[in-house]
């Protein structure tokens, strides 16, 4: 949004400074993007008197002209064509920067000649396009600054333009009135008091206008006039010098007021040429595939529902949009019809969406406008169409009525201190929201139709706040009621999410952060991409689902990293994985991958490729860390993404699955374009149960002061027993003095089928024997033994190893 200084004093009474209004926008909240002030870049150049011009002796388009300054007369060579004795110019001494050019005048000869200095054309002090010839003023001092003499003079030409940024709920700052209403509220100075026009029409118009009965939901009000005997030519100098400041080509003195309305007021209004229409206008839904040329000259193809509106023989305008080509204003336009409507916002940004126009009026219609000042609008502008165009204006017409936009909200004054941390009297947050145009009864204060964005009683509080500045608000300590150590305010969930990360983190692994929805072909890798998880406006194609498990983001993240030459890779990522769409269909679960060798390159280092048991210790060292039981299966049945053979599941009991790990499936790592070896765990951390007793305290340390015995045993087996139902079957032997049992050696292949039989291997384990209550003896010992011998025995097959 841009405006000029001059514009803003038309409704705002200050002698505030450029800088301080800038400054106070920003405070406001009306951020404050860019001043451009023309006496910054002006501030060096004088006044200077031409007193002696002649030709060039060696240039038949260069004079040589001497020049009368403030500090002596001076040599300047000029090519401009009415440079010549007695006129008065604007003068640039060496070392002023010309902004125009983009450069610094320096002492210089031309055509071997000494120049002193530069006469400037309006071009080159960034002024106006014209350069024909440099500027000719009509009075002034010599040596007097050329910016004080176009403050007095000219002043348009010096007026600082001012650019702020917009947020979407601020519609009323799109407007110059908008702002002077903010600054006047803060104390920068007095809004000037709103204009109440009336203009008496002099006959009925004879272009009528109705609203479709389906369509005044979005399209509540339609009012216009019709103008006769208009002269439409170029607009006055002084509105044209304010659209050129604000960026605007000023098109004629009918198209520019409709312009001026909607920067001045964020009121969009729309002229038609009256002689161009046929019969009435009507408002309402498009049927689909009506086209319309519009005013920029491009065809567009109407959608069914988009708010048109049409004459006789067809559309003639996209409602609040953009008018069309053929009921255009141009210079030949003698009879005028203005519209000055209300559109629903929604569907101004759903249409301008579809067709990609934009436009101010777009713009304006789908964050809001005043539908209170819609009449009003009309009347201004038919009062200012009639001084700068003339004419004779009908009755307006009407259809529709102004939307009830009527709503309060209770001022609780206590709720600054609690929402923002400032204390403000009640009395002052009064004045401030009067002073906003709010209207207070009591402790109710009336939203003024201008404010769409004030929808509760918490943005009461922000406007009171933001007007005494929110620059004010200091840092402090949240208070407590009495002095005592603070309730832990995280749960037992969140605590275990972080210890895992750490024990993650502890085991050399980097954390990843990857997003939650995945590309559809990815997430049916891993069991998802179901239309229960599908995104309903996803941000693009690769993000359309929502991930099933967090290995497709550590995979692509692996991809990444291989490709620039980083193989070995020990990633995990904690978060949410979602099994459907709703609430109780997702979990948090930490998983970790690992990719290459073991070890970095370098002398020394023994290197192996990751393996199952890598994944699997891992695995453990986290589940011991967030306190599952050590106690736990390791059983087959993983999913396809899995190798089938290298791969198991850490259980309580069959069907209480705390985590899975193993080797990734080939075709996995080939869809994934990871190169393998992968291996990689999946903790179910909400599957570990949580201890019972909640005391603050741990369990005493129990220890033994008894001698613990190991006894090793091998025994011949099938090939196909697995290790986890021999370590099962001795563990069962004796409950009470059995303690651990693990499996340290395995001897198979065909060595070991010539020493033991075809179809057979050899599993070595350790059992760890612990007494409590008395030292153990031979016979003891060996009535353990002959237990488990015969447990394994009856379990696998086995025999004991000769």
């Amino acid at each position: 949004m841009k405006f000029t200084l001059s514009w803003l004093k038309e409704h705002l009474d200050t002698t505030a400074s450029v800088d301080e209004i800038a400054e106070t926008l920003t405070d406001l909240g009306l951020e404050v993007e860019e001043v451009v002030n023309p006496a910054d870049r002006l501030g060096a150049f004088t006044l200077a008197r031409v007193v002696k011009a002649e030709k060039h002796p060696d240039a038949d388009k260069l004079r040589v002209c001497q020049v009368a300054t403030d500090s002596g007369e001076t040599q300047i060579v000029c090519g401009a064509p009415n440079a010549r004795e007695g006129i008065t110019v604007v003068l640039a001494r060496p070392g002023t920067y010309i902004p125009g050019l983009d450069m610094t005048i320096q002492v210089g000869k031309i055509r071997g000649v000494e120049s002193h200095g530069m006469m400037c054309s309006e071009r080159e002090m960034e002024l106006s396009d014209e350069h024909t010839g440099i500027i000719e003023l009509p009075s002034g001092e010599i040596g007097e600054r050329f910016i004080d003499w176009l403050a007095a003079n000219d002043p348009a030409k010096v007026d600082p333009v001012i650019e702020i940024a917009i947020t979407p709920n601020r519609p009323d700052a799109l407007g110059v009135r908008g702002i002077a209403r903010d600054l006047a509220a803060r104390g920068l100075g007095t809004l000037k008091p709103a204009k109440d026009v009336t203009v008496e029409g002099t006959f009925d118009s004879p272009i009528g206008v109705t609203i479709d009965a389906g369509t005044l939901d979005e399209a509540p009000l339609f009012q216009g006039r019709l103008i006769r005997g208009v002269r439409n030519g170029p607009s006055p100098v002084w509105l044209q010098a304010r659209l050129k400041a604000i960026g605007l080509r000023p098109i004629s003195a009918l198209v520019d007021v409709t312009n001026f309305f909607t920067y001045d007021q964020n009121r969009p209004l729309h002229v038609f040429d009256a002689d161009k229409v046929s019969g009435n206008l009507r408002v309402h839904h498009a049927e689909g595939g009506e086209t319309l040329t519009a005013l920029d000259e491009k065809d567009y193809t109407l959608e069914p529902g988009m708010v048109v509106i049409s004459d006789d023989t067809g559309v003639e305008s996209i409602a609040g949009i953009m008018g069309g080509l053929s009921t255009g204003c141009t210079e030949d336009t003698v009879n005028v019809f203005l519209e000055a409507a209300v559109w629903e916002p929604i569907q101004i940004a759903r249409t301008g969406r579809a067709l990609k126009i934009n436009s101010d009026a777009r713009y304006r219609n789908e964050r809001g406008i005043d539908p209170a000042f819609n009449a009003q609008a009309i009347e201004q502008a038919t009062a200012m169409i009639l001084e700068l165009c003339g004419g004779e204006p009908s009755n307006v017409v009407t259809a529709g009525a102004v939307p009830n936009m009527a709503r309060a909200y209770k001022l609780d004054t206590d709720r600054v201190q609690s929402l923002v941390g400032m204390t403000i009297p009640a009395e002052t947050q009064r004045a401030t929201l009067e002073a906003l145009g709010f209207v207070m009864d009591g402790d109710m204060a009336q939203v003024p139709s201008w404010r769409p964005d004030v929808q509760g009683e918490a943005d009461l509080v922000e406007e009171v706040a933001r007007m005494a500045s929110l620059t004010r608000l200091e840092g402090k300590p949240l208070t407590r009621p009495t002095p005592r150590i603070a309730r832990p305010i995280l749960t037992p969930m969140q605590k275990r999410e972080s210890t895992a990360r750490r024990a993650a983190a502890a085991r050399g692994y980097n954390e990843c952060v990857t997003y939650s929805f995945i590309d559809q072909a990815s997430a049916e890798l891993f069991g998802g991409g179901t239309d229960a998880t599908m995104l309903a406006n996803p941000i693009s194609s690769e993000m359309s689902h929502m991930r099933p498990s967090l290995l497709p983001g550590l995979l692509q993240a692996a991809a990444r990293n291989q490709a620039r030459g980083f193989l070995d890779l020990a990633l995990f990522e904690a978060g949410p994985v979602f099994h459907g769409g709703e609430p109780d269909e997702q979990e948090v679960q930490i998983t970790g991958l690992l990719v290459g060798q073991t070890a970095a390159r370098q002398v020394g280092a023994e290197r192996r490729p990751v393996d199952v048991f890598d994944a699997k210790a891992d695995a453990e060292a986290i589940l011991a860390a967030i306190g599952a039981p050590a106690k736990a299966q390791i059983l087959r049945g993983m999913n396809g993404w899995w190798h089938p053979g290298r791969s198991g599941k850490i259980c309580l009991g069959p069907k209480k699955v705390l985590a899975g790990f193993g080797e990734l499936h080939p075709r996995t790592l080939e869809a994934m374009d990871v190169k393998g070896p992968a291996v990689a765990f999946a903790i179910h951390l909400a599957a570990v149960p949580f201890p019972k007793a909640r005391g603050a305290t741990r369990p005493a340390l129990v220890l033994n002061d008894l001698q613990a015995v190991e006894r090793d045993f091998a025994f011949v087996v099938d090939d196909g027993v697995e290790a986890l139902a021999l370590l099962n079957a001795a563990a069962g032997a004796d409950k009470v003095l059995i303690e651990s049992v693990r499996v340290f050696d395995e001897f198979r292949g065909e060595k070991a089928q010539v020493q033991m039989g075809a179809g057979k291997k050899s599993l070595a384990i350790s059992v760890r024997l612990q007494p409590t209550d008395k030292t153990l003896k031979d016979k003891d010992i060996e009535a353990v033994a002959d237990k488990i011998i015969a447990n394994v025995s009856k379990a696998t097959g086995g025999i004991l190893r000769g």
